[in-house]
This record gives C-alpha cells, sequence and structure tokens, in this order.
C-alpha cells in the first residue's frame, strides 16, 4: 500500500508535534519554482504562542534533519498557526471557536448562516445568529450533519461584553 509524502510526513511528525503540547492541523508541501515548501500547521485549545511556534520548529526540523523523509532536494519549512480565518474542520476546531463568529455553508443548498458559536456538543452547535435591522439575535441549534463548510470571521468592531452598557446587553 502506498502512503503519499505528506501521510509519511504526519506519521514521522505529529508524535514530535503532540509532545510539544500542540495538535498537527496541517502539513503541506509545494512546489515553488524548483524549491519545495513544506508548511507545518499547528495548534492547541489554548493557542500556539511564537515561542511555541519556534520549539516546534527547532524540534521538527531536527527530526527532519535526521530522517530523509524531505528526500535529498532542497526545501524550505515554515511552521505557522491556522490563522484568523481558519477553517473548522474537526470538532475540536468548533470547540475552540467558541464565542467566535462563523460562516456556515448548509448542505443541499441551504443557504449561508452567519453566527457566533455559543456551545459546542457530540452533536451540534448552539448559535446566536445577530439581528439585521435593529432586531435582537436569535439563538439556533446546528447539527454537525447540516454543514457543509464553516470558516471563522475576523471582528474588527466587536464590543466586549465589559465595554456594553446594561441597555445594550439587555
Amino acid at each position: 500500500m502506498s502512503t503519499t509524502q505528506s501521510e509519511r510526513l504526519r506519521e514521522l511528525l505529529e508524535p514530535l508535534v503532540r509532545s510539544q503540547g500542540l495538535d498537527l492541523e496541517e502539513i503541506a508541501v509545494d512546489s515553488v519554482g524548483r524549491k519545495r515548501v513544506l508548511r507545518v500547521v499547528v495548534d492547541s485549545d489554548e493557542g500556539a504562542d511564537l515561542d511555541a511556534v519556534a520549539d516546534v520548529s527547532r524540534a521538527v526540523s531536527a527530526k527532519l534533519d535526521e530522517t530523509d523523509a524531505m528526500g535529498q532536494a532542497e526545501y524550505t519549512l515554515e511552521v505557522g498557526t491556522p490563522g484568523a480565518e481558519r477553517a473548522l474542520t474537526e470538532h475540536r476546531h468548533y470547540h475552540r471557536a467558541v464565542d467566535r463568529l462563523v460562516r456556515f455553508q448548509l448542505h443541499d443548498g441551504a443557504g449561508e448562516l452567519v453566527a457566533r458559536i455559543l456551545t459546542v456538543d457530540d452533536d451540534g452547535l448552539d448559535l446566536e445568529v445577530p439581528g439585521v435591522k435593529g432586531r435582537k439575535a436569535t439563538t439556533r441549534r446546528l447539527a454537525f450533519e447540516e454543514i457543509d463548510r464553516a470558516r471563522v470571521q475576523v471582528e474588527f468592531n466587536r464590543k466586549d461584553k465589559t465595554d456594553m452598557t446594561e441597555e445594550e446587553e439587555a
């Protein structure tokens, strides 16, 4: 049975990344001109700060130097986090996105929904759907089976609960 280079790299690097307290979210080997780029994306429930990313980068680099997993051709290693507008593809991603605004593409052409994740359980999500044109926000239950794709949205002007007056909260 043949495995791809990305699968072999995942098998090699996942235990190493986990030992650093992080999850291996993605591995991609891309060709850029004559060079190759190995992109490794890591994260955790608490997030991954720059020091943690640097530690993992050094550990991954050392492990790759010990093996022939990348072959003899030159490559560049890039280790980072998923970014602000990450796609939610695993159950743990939804847990990490609690209190974040998410754009959902729903199955079977049911359309699109933008809502804030309030809670997550094994079956789905409880959401707060923002009100439109002065209307109050509503809550909605969304089962995982209804979701085709989901992506966190960047919010530039979100008010924290601590910044709101009692009138705004009500």
